[in-house]
């Protein structure tokens, strides 16, 4: 075997490494936890699966750390290493298939800014981890719900009541919205006013 020959397999993984952390230049609106456990909203800069740069009110110190919720990533963590004059970046401990994941994420947002195509937050939907919720109505009457599902403009909502008819203004939890749609056992509902992206995690209370 010759010295090129062993090298080869050594080239190979150090491609298929960079590969895997090759950095995509996108804004990924979020939020982030510091030690402290206070939260702050965030905007990625450009993200890899090893790690990202944000913008970020609170920096943090150089090595603590860092839990992020990015828009089409989800959760991740890791920890600072470096600042810059807007925010910082961190490191992303994440197992291999986390990683892949992470990575076929970013292929599919690099093609669709390469294709020039919309980006669509109303097709964004989260699944809360506490989906209990209650509808009231314009007459007052309030209904126990569930909520399947919620993006930044609206829900789909299990009832196991009448319906409210299409149209009807309608307050799910504290926040207003009509009725746009029916579907067996359940409506769907749009939000008078869209919800911050920073409130979009599966820890949404509405």
């Amino acid at each position: 075997m010759t010295a090129q020959q062993a090298r080869a397999p050594r080239l190979a993984a150090r491609r298929l490494e960079r590969r895997r952390h090759q950095r995509v230049q996108v804004a990924l609106l979020g939020r982030y936890m510091l030690a402290d456990r206070q939260e702050y909203p965030c905007q990625t800069i450009d993200v890899s699966p090893g790690g990202a740069l944000m913008i970020a009110p609170v920096r943090g110190k150089i090595g603590e750390r860092v839990v992020a919720y990015l828009e089409h990533i989800g959760r991740v963590e890791g920890e600072i290493t470096r600042h810059i004059p807007q925010g910082f970046a961190f490191s992303i401990s994440a197992a291999i298939r986390k990683r892949d994941k992470i990575a076929s994420q970013l292929t599919w947002l690099a093609n669709r800014q390469a294709l020039g195509l919309p980006e669509d937050r109303r097709h964004e939907r989260i699944v809360p981890r506490s989906p209990m919720t209650i509808i009231k109505l314009e007459s007052g009457r309030e209904l126990e719900a569930r909520i399947i599902d919620v993006s930044l403009s609206g829900s789909a909502i299990s009832l196991e009541v009448t319906r409210p008819p299409l149209g009807a203004a309608v307050t799910v939890g504290s926040t207003n919205a009509k009725v746009v749609r029916h579907f067996q056992g359940g409506i769907a509902v749009e939000f008078r006013l869209a919800l911050s992206p920073d409130r979009l995690d599966e820890n949404i209370i509405l």
